[in-house]
């Protein structure tokens, strides 16, 4: 029995400042954020999708609305679609804001494999793919979304495509309001799928 999970990545969001937001509350869609959105619920529109499970993040929550409202589904808030965990998380950390250079936070850089600094790659990929089962089993001959985050979802793509986990950030096929769809025969996986209906670039946020 063939189903689809479509992993979405959320919408641009409102952070004048560049603040790294993690899982830290109040961060919204900007304008084109919802736009973003509008484009994914126009994009599925005509798909046979019975499940909808969304991070509990607020920018992954707005992006969710306008796909349950066009699909008249119910939101089910999925606590493993959450962003990943990072210890920068509240900083300005771009390049030349020193945030970075300062020795206090030196140790939390010691191994970019695990990564130090944060929620290490496996456990990202073990409790994504957990909530994509769940997608699955609740969609089963059908079709399930899951909005999350970049990094959940280019972790988890990667878990199943046997890749290494440590990866460069830019190199990330995780744009902006994308759409990775993951096919399932039963629970095997038989196909990775990607599209990005709101034609962005993928973009700094998480």
């Amino acid at each position: 029995m063939k189903t689809q999970v479509h992993m979405v990545r959320h919408g641009e969001v409102h952070n004048p400042e560049g603040i790294l937001y993690g899982r830290l509350p109040g961060y919204g869609l900007s304008e084109t954020g919802r736009e973003q959105a509008r484009r994914v619920a126009d994009h599925l529109a005509g798909a046979d999708v019975t499940a909808l499970l969304v991070s509990p993040m607020q920018r992954a929550q707005e992006t969710a609305a306008p796909i349950a409202e066009k699909l008249g589904l119910e939101i089910l808030t999925e606590d493993r679609l959450i962003e990943a965990a990072n210890a920068f998380e509240g900083m300005q950390v771009a390049v030349g804001d020193g945030a970075l250079r300062k020795p206090e936070y030196w140790p939390l850089l010691r191994n970019p494999f695990r990564p130090s600094w944060g929620e290490p790659y496996l456990e990202i990929a073990h409790r994504t793919l957990g909530a994509a089962h769940r997608a699955r089993a609740l969609a089963a001959g059908h079709e399930a979304v899951c909005v999350s985050h970049q990094l959940p979802i280019w972790t988890l793509r990667r878990y199943l495509a046997g890749d290494r986990l440590w990866h460069n950030p830019a190199k990330r096929e995780c744009s902006l309001g994308s759409v990775t769809t993951l096919t399932f025969d039963d629970e095997s996986l038989v196909d990775i799928a990607y599209v990005e209906p709101s034609g962005t670039s993928t973009g700094t946020g998480a």
